[in-house]
């Protein structure tokens, strides 16, 4: 078993004002907490894998095909690989939550 210790990852600004910590990554899947700030977005993108999050502070709102899905802390979701979708902060208050991956995902390709 490995554990990834919270306070021996550094978060890394993915795009302006959204930071990511990759946690555990394993065979078939990984975990990473996001963190998008007040008025900040993650552009909209898409990629293989699917994508099972949970919020769990703040407000986030995704687009997907046109349509805004809000997801408030203790809301989960799925993404299915291969489906754009992008997610904003339109809030006041710091969005985080957990997306795990399958398969593992290390770092966004959106982000160079």
């Amino acid at each position: 078993m490995d554990v990834i210790p919270d306070a021996d990852v550094e978060a890394t600004e993915a795009v302006e004002g959204v930071f990511l910590t990759q946690g555990a990554v394993g065979e078939e899947t990984s975990i990473q907490r996001f963190v998008i700030e007040p008025g900040e977005k993650v552009p909209e993108h898409d990629h293989h894998h699917e994508q099972i999050g949970v919020v769990t502070e703040g407000t986030a709102t995704f687009v997907v095909d046109g349509e805004d899905l809000v997801v408030e802390p203790g809301d989960t979701y799925v993404i299915p690989g291969g489906e754009p979708h992008a997610a904003l902060n339109r809030g006041d208050e710091t969005v985080v939550g957990y997306d795990i991956f399958a398969p593992p995902r290390a770092n966004p390709d959106w982000q160079d």
